[in-house]
């Protein structure tokens, strides 16, 4: 094996600098992540409240996002058209919001394809802020991935390639990007989904104001099938439910609260420094629904979990009224199937997870009621839904032990290198800000370059809660803290979840295309606030 350690444009082992917000703590200067862990060691964020009243739990129906339909197809491409724009949504009973969305819905319609079928989606830009889209998940060429600075600009809006910088406002530095692709009004982006069936997700990935846009309402669903897992015998049609699991706090006037520096999402990225550790809501939405209720057969159902919040963490349990956890099986993570079910009790989701998860309702009497619990909530944010069983019904679902036999073998003799990778706070331009070995991210700058085809190690440790994201590519977890990983890190994942001053090792092959990737922290706060770096594949 031809081996070495690279470590990215910084020291791996770095003292925190102190964060206002970061665990919801007041910052200190040389606060370490442990002495800041013994006190809060389940939050990395600060809560907003809602300035109006909040509905009782488990009253709304659960929505299901609309299947888009494709406006055309040639040469073997299906063609799909979005506009993004403003629109109201009745998301609280009574209550009108104003949202930026998919199509006029939050969250945006769903796209369903068949894996080797090229898809082409033209979105056009009718909001007063350029966007960018990216397909979460997406084995994609560089030029339709969603490269931050790859603006689609409103009608009438002049912008270069230069931006205000990464930052939470203070002592922002511009940064010029030449490789840059600005487009006005439309643009298409094609994805080839010559990959394996799962649950991707598409949102706006607009440099320094990601996260204000996802908590706006540009998010959507896009599923990937095919034949072999057709066949399994999964449950399936009104049986298999998407559920966008995401936390918001609503304003006195119905708008949805967020702490940004410039509420119009223009100039000054950021957010106020209580909230620099990431931005929590006090309403749990599901499908755009708070605190929902489903009504379901008395048999198998098909969850597939997306955790669509910016900085909350969920562990998820099912548990009947007189107390009784039902199991979570999970057959797929991000990128689609495992080898063999795995089954939980209690199911930790980071922001950009996504768990497929089947769970058996023909053991609940009809009319009873089973309730998905999030364990590092509290008070109303310790509800997420509701199912209750309306009826018995036949059920020919099944499980199979085999789910899949065409999971990537990579050993560790594979790997051509090891790379160390810190995500640490620190100081950027004179204030606060989020870091990957000691820098923010800087478009002009190639952090981490690799070979087509390579196959590296790469060694994470971080300070607090951090969802580690790399683009184009799915990995495996090799190891956490040195020992074996957990049980909901099985299968092929694009998202690793590290929890607070822990370490892990992750492998993965390049491959797919050439040209500029991203690999960032999900928490969409601390990857507006500069946690993001370069992947170039040449």
């Amino acid at each position: 094996m031809r081996e070495h350690r690279d470590e990215v444009r910084g020291p791996t082992r770095r003292r925190m600098l102190g964060i206002g917000g970061a665990l919801g703590l007041t910052a200190a200067a040389g606060l370490t992540a442990s002495a800041a862990l013994a006190r809060r060691p389940s939050v990395t964020g600060a809560r907003l409240r809602s300035a109006v009243a909040l509905p009782p739990p488990f009253r709304v129906p659960l929505p299901i996002p609309p299947v888009l339909d494709p406006v055309g197809a040639s040469d073997g491409t299906d063609r799909y058209e979005i506009t993004q724009r403003e629109a109201s949504a009745e998301i609280l009973p009574g209550v009108r919001t104003p949202l930026w969305t998919y199509e006029g819905t939050f969250p945006g319609p769903t796209i369903e394809s068949r894996r080797g079928r090229p898809v082409t989606v033209t979105h056009h830009n009718e909001l007063p802020v350029p966007t960018v889209v990216h397909l979460h998940g997406g084995r994609t060429p560089a030029a339709s991935d969603g490269y931050p600075t790859d603006l689609v600009l409103p009608r009438g809006r002049q912008e270069r390639p230069m931006h205000t910088g990464h930052g939470s406002g203070h002592g922002m530095r511009g940064m010029h990007d030449p490789r840059a692709v600005v487009t006005e009004l439309t643009r298409d982006y094609t994805f080839p989904l010559d990959q394996r069936p799962t649950l991707l997700w598409y949102h706006d990935h607009r440099m320094d104001f990601t996260a204000p846009a996802i908590w706006r309402g540009l998010a959507g669903l896009h599923i990937v099938r095919d034949d072999a897992e057709d066949a399994l015998g999964l449950p399936a049609g009104p049986r298999e439910l998407p559920l966008m699991i995401a936390d918001r706090a609503f304003a006195a006037d119905g708008g949805l609260a967020y702490p940004a520096l410039d509420p119009a999402l223009r100039e000054r990225p950021g957010v106020h420094d209580p909230y620099l550790g990431g931005v929590l809501g006090d309403v749990i939405l599901v499908n755009g629904a708070p605190w929902p209720v489903h009504e379901v057969d008395a048999a198998r159902h098909r969850l597939r979990i997306l955790n669509a919040s910016n900085a909350r963490h969920y562990e998820l349990e099912a548990v009947t009224d007189d107390g009784r956890r039902l199991d979570l099986v999970q057959i797929g993570a991000d990128q689609g199937l495992l080898a063999a079910p795995v089954t939980h009790r209690l199911l930790p989701t980071a922001p950009a997870e996504r768990h497929d998860v089947i769970i058996d309702f023909s053991g609940i009497p009809v009319g009873g009621r089973v309730r998905l619990l999030n364990r590092l909530g509290s008070g109303r944010t310790r509800d997420v839904m509701a199912f209750r069983v309306a009826r018995r019904a036949a059920d020919d679902s099944r499980v199979p032990r085999t789910l899949s036999t065409d999971l990537p073998a990579w050993r560790r003799s594979d790997a051509v290198r090891v790379r160390d990778l810190s995500f640490r706070a620190g100081r950027m331009g004179g204030g606060h800000g989020w870091l990957i070995g000691g820098l923010p991210f800087d478009p002009a700058r190639s952090d981490v370059i690799t070979r087509l085809g390579d196959v590296e190690v790469w060694r994470l440790v971080a300070d607090v809660h951090h969802p580690v994201h790399l683009h184009l590519v799915g990995f495996r977890v090799l190891s956490r803290g040195g020992r074996p990983p957990l049980p909901h890190d099985a299968g092929l994942k694009d998202t690793v979840s590290l929890r607070p001053g822990e370490s892990a090792e992750i492998i993965t092959r390049f491959d797919g295309y050439r040209g500029r990737y991203l690999f960032h922290c999900h928490n969409a706060e601390h990857e507006d606030m500069g946690m993001m770096a370069n992947l170039e594949i040449v």
